[in-house]
């Protein structure tokens, strides 16, 4: 049977009063893109609250975690790191290795540390990392850089994922919303 490595996301910096929404929306996109869990960097009260409510409404498995110490986070990660930054190497030329490296889609597994950035990334990073991977060399959102990294690691096979425990499911329609209670 097919093994899946576990992929965590780190999110580096939090700048109070500027970033929640960010934080926040960092950590919704690791769920709901296939990553299992987020590690919030830093302190503060409330930060992974939202996160933890998303997954107690529509479901799991996802966990988020705080760390005092994300330098040691990144330095002590048993599997590969990947820093996604805009001054990396293109995605589409290092996706299949890190798929490999990480052995998505294999029975031998490594998990998977993910590093997004806030404000500016200690070099440590840049250093630690097996990986520094850019979706593009210009200037953009970190959401829509673990989104489109997200999706280029599974191949897409993340929007299928099952969710368990959910206390409400979207259901999809062309037009119009619903919601409703699992069966």
């Amino acid at each position: 049977m097919e093994e899946t490595p576990e992929v965590a996301v780190l999110r580096l910096g939090h700048r109070p009063g500027r970033d929640e929404r960010t934080t926040t929306h960092v950590g919704l996109t690791a769920r709901a893109l296939g990553a299992d869990r987020v590690i919030l960097a830093g302190s503060g009260a409330g930060r992974g609250e939202t996160i933890e409510d998303i997954t107690d409404r529509f479901g799991g498995p996802f966990s988020v975690e705080s760390t005092d110490e994300p330098i040691a986070t990144v330095e002590n990660w048993e599997g590969p790191v990947v820093h996604l930054t805009m001054y990396g190497l293109p995605i589409q030329e290092v996706e299949g290795e890190i798929r490999d490296v990480a052995g998505i889609g294999s029975d031998d597994t490594e998990d998977l540390l993910v590093v997004v950035g806030a404000e500016k990334v200690p070099f440590d990073v840049y250093e630690a990392a097996a990986f520094n991977v850019a979706v593009t060399n210009q200037p953009h959102s970190e959401i829509a850089s673990l989104a489109v990294f997200l999706d280029r690691l599974f191949e897409g096979r993340e929007l299928d994922r099952e969710w368990t425990n959910a206390q409400q499911v979207v259901v999809p329609k062309a037009e119009g919303k619903q919601v409703t209670e699992p069966e």
